[in-house]
């Protein structure tokens, strides 16, 4: 069993990970294949300028927890607050697109250029960063996602480079206020990460 340092480590490096490699993703519009209810393209794109609100949670099969956080995107520049995080405090986070640093009394500074790479490393298992961005907003990221759309042609569930990602919304709103990615890994087992936006 992992130490709660280690665990802290974890799920810090899984969280600041996931969002700071974000400013990675390029705003193109993709041609999306539809597996399901197929709907017409749309000639918008998800924005990389941006201010959200909310409460993330992570589960794999060695760890789990949750933080609440503040992320302002400009760009490829993003800053992001984080409390809450299994007791480590409050926990900074900015970068561009080359670097990244996180910074918070526990761990000290964390310097990356490489989020894939170190998240590997610090938790054994990837994820597909750079595409946090147009998911937390309802868009697939690649033409090789399949897709399903609920019944106002929003898109309800996607099967993208290994994750299965369900949208929730509110009523008649456009843009998901919760999104869950799985990962399914071996042994029937999964990793889970819970994206609750509260605020736009």
């Amino acid at each position: 069993m992992p130490s709660p340092m280690r665990t802290h480590l974890l799920f810090i490096s899984s969280f600041v990970i996931l969002l700071t490699g974000c400013q990675q993703y390029q705003r193109t519009v993709p041609t999306i294949p539809s597996m399901v209810n197929s709907t017409p393209s749309t000639t918008q794109a998800p924005s990389n300028q941006f201010a959200i609100q909310g409460k993330i949670g992570i589960k794999t099969p060695i760890q789990s927890g949750s933080a609440f956080f503040t992320w302002q995107q400009d760009q490829d520049t993003f800053n992001i607050e984080l409390a809450g995080a299994l007791g480590i405090g409050k926990t900074n986070i900015q970068g561009n697109a080359h670097q990244a640093t996180l910074m918070s009394a526990k761990t000290g500074t964390i310097v990356s250029n490489s989020p894939e790479e170190l998240l590997e490393q610090a938790t054994g298992w990837s994820a597909p960063i750079h595409h946090l961005i147009p998911w937390t907003q309802g868009y697939a990221a690649t033409p090789k996602a399949h897709i399903k759309y609920d019944e106002q042609h929003r898109i309800s569930e996607l099967d993208e480079d290994h994750w299965l990602v369900n949208f929730s919304y509110n009523t008649d709103h456009k843009l998901p206020y919760r999104v869950i990615l799985k990962q399914a890994i071996e042994k029937n087992q999964e990793n889970k990460i819970t994206l609750v936006i509260e605020n736009r």
